[in-house]
Formats: structure tokens, sequence, C-alpha cells
């Protein structure tokens, strides 16, 4: 069973910047498009960003042009820079698999105010 462990969230201003990572065990992850996914409170988790296997991203529209999804193979690691963070960013990040999740982690709460 592949374990998820997301780190790097806090409290930013807007405007600030946060990197998220997410580190996985086993081998999976070299053979699955992961994705980053949140959670506000209230809502629905959303997918805001994906990263297949050869190196293809997508993203939601609300994150598109500051948020960036990466991914290190050797680690089996997969990282989201945040950059020009607004106050609807606010929520719980996780990252997982996209077409077939896995038992989902804790997420890593990112807090976007002044």
């Amino acid at each position: 069973q592949v374990q998820l462990m997301e780190s790097g969230g806090g409290l930013v201003q807007p405007g600030g910047s946060l990197r998220l990572s997410c580190v996985t065990s086993g081998s999976d992850f070299y053979f699955v498009t992961m994705g980053w996914y949140r959670q506000a409170p209230g809502k629905e988790r959303e997918l805001v960003a994906t990263s297949t296997i050869t190196g293809g991203t997508t993203y939601a529209d609300s994150v598109k042009g500051r948020f960036t999804i990466s991914r290190d193979n050797v680690k089996k690691t997969l990282y989201l820079q945040m950059n020009n963070l607004k106050p609807e960013d606010t929520a719980v990040y996780y990252c997982n698999a996209v077409i077939r999740p896995w038992t989902w982690g804790q997420g890593t709460r990112v807090t976007v105010s002044s």
C-alpha cells in the first residue's frame, strides 16, 4: 500500500509563496499520473494540478499561471510551487494518484491571510 506524506503548508500573506512536497512510498509513483488536490472548508475536494509520467502538466483555471507542479521520480516526490497566493487558495492540500487514488494522506494546511 502506497503511503503519502504531504508537507510544506503554513500561514502566508496574500501574494506570498509556498512550496509543497509529497513523499510517496513504494515504486508505483513511477507509473502513474499524480495530482495535487485541495479541500477548502465546507467544500468538496478538487483537483488543482496533474503531472504525467512523461512530464505533462495540467492546471485548474483558478491556479493557472500561479502554481507549478513537478515531480522527482528518483526521490518519488511530487511538488507544488505556489506563487501569488490568494485567500481563496486557503485549503488542506493533498497529493494522490489521479486515475486510481491510493489511501489519502493527512494533507498539509495552507492558510492565506493578512
